[in-house]
């Protein structure tokens, strides 16, 4: 679930050379304060993912809203819960 979460925002990132083509620029726009770069293209994806990851895990820490993120549960009864002696 938690890498369905990571992989769907991966997918929507959009990067580009900055710095007069010497670095290349990740960011995931729909995330404010989620970007991160890299030397190349493959080194700018693994820090935005390290970024995602910091950044969805400070959230959850904060109890702050996360977009597309829902953790499913089962409601439980307490009746379902306490077994019987």
């Amino acid at each position: 679930m938690f890498q369905e979460f990571l992989n769907f925002y991966l997918n929507r990132a959009k990067y580009e050379l900055i710095d007069e083509g010497k670095i290349f620029y990740g960011e995931i726009s729909e995330l404010k304060g989620v970007w991160a770069t890299g030397k190349n293209l493959e080194e700018c994806r693994k820090n935005l993912l390290e970024t995602l990851e910091g950044w969805t895990l400070l959230r959850l820490r904060k109890n702050l809203a996360i977009p597309n993120f829902k953790i499913p549960y089962k409601k439980l009864s307490l009746n379902k819960v306490h077994a019987k002696t």
